[in-house]
């Protein structure tokens, strides 16, 4: 398999990239090659100092690069040169098999869908978030901050989306599905809960729990738990901060730590047609690393292959 990454992406690029790529090559088995999205002369000498072997990559050299704050499609438009244009014209054709970065995430989000396109059948991609439980396993969070506003059938798409990466990459064999609200009761909730809540009860491919509240997210009560970008968002950043204030606070909890970005590396777009995968502006070696290993593991569960079979006429 071909791994894409763009080298020039996020504040500590190219050095970060190329750390990540190290731990990645460290602990990883031969089908994978990495194809290296970035300037030639910034990337080749921090590889070599790294003893990277050079059989495991291939460069491809982008002599522009979309800053983190440009507007987002004009810099697609303008900079066909840039190491995130590069990167989805490879992937639409078929010379990667997975796309990274951790650079302009508008230009991540206007590449994907207006290069790749998503899966026949799904209304809106979505992104998500790992979440920690106090079990020691891990449950999902969608939609985390590109749909802030949803229609009730958005949200049993992302359910299924969710139950989907929640069997085939978490490890979950049924995954049970919540919907947020305010309150466990059936019809509680504003508009959208309310008339979501049917859909999902009443949705074949969705093992749906009912109900669950804001406190219910970091137990094991559901594996996937949906709600619209606006509310998800604001939980997954409220959720960062506990590692932050822990950190200020020097606290060492190994629950805590388990809210640090790093360990997840990046996010994916859940809902379009080849694997592509965000991650924060301010990624370092472990969390490009760990970005790799999701790619890898999405390309091999044939994740994508699944949903699309899951959207064929059913969703």
């Amino acid at each position: 398999m071909r791994i894409g990454l763009d080298m020039m992406g996020g504040d500590f690029a190219p050095q970060e990239a190329v750390n990540g790529v190290q731990l990645f090559l460290a602990s990883a088995p031969k089908n994978v090659h990495l194809v290296l999205i970035g300037d030639e002369q910034a990337v080749k000498p921090l590889l070599a100092e790294a003893q990277i072997d050079p059989s495991t990559y291939t460069i491809v050299h982008a002599s522009q690069i979309i800053g983190m704050h440009e507007h987002p499609t004009k810099a697609l438009k303008e900079k066909q040169q840039s190491s995130i244009a590069i990167g989805f014209h490879l992937l639409q054709n078929g010379k990667i098999d997975a796309f990274i970065s951790a650079g302009n995430t508008g230009a991540m989000m206007v590449g994907t869908f207006y290069s790749i396109k998503a899966i026949e059948g799904v209304q809106r991609p979505t992104i998500s978030t790992p979440v920690p439980r106090q079990d020691g396993t891990y449950g999902l969070l969608l939609d985390v901050g590109i749909n802030a506003d949803c229609k009730p059938e958005n949200l049993v798409q992302f359910a299924v989306l969710g139950s989907l990466y929640a069997q085939h990459i978490l490890g979950h064999s049924k995954p049970s599905v919540g919907l947020l609200n305010i309150g466990e009761e059936e019809g509680k909730g504003n508009l959208l809960a309310q008339a979501t809540y049917p859909l999902l009860k009443e949705h074949p491919q969705i093992n749906f729990i009912g109900n669950v509240e804001g406190r219910d997210i970091f137990t094991s009560k559901a594996d996937v738990i949906v709600c619209e970008g606006f509310t998800g968002n604001v939980i997954l950043k409220m959720a960062e901060s506990f590692h932050d204030i822990a950190v200020k606070r020097r606290i060492n909890d190994s629950y805590l730590e388990q809210f640090d970005f790093e360990s997840y590396g990046g996010t994916p777009v859940l809902g379009v047609s080849h694997p592509v995968i965000i991650g924060h502006g301010i990624s370092k070696g472990i969390a490009f690393k760990n970005m790799i290993l999701l790619a890898q593991q999405m390309i091999e569960s044939k994740l994508l292959d699944k949903i699309k079979e899951s959207f064929n006429g059913k969703a």
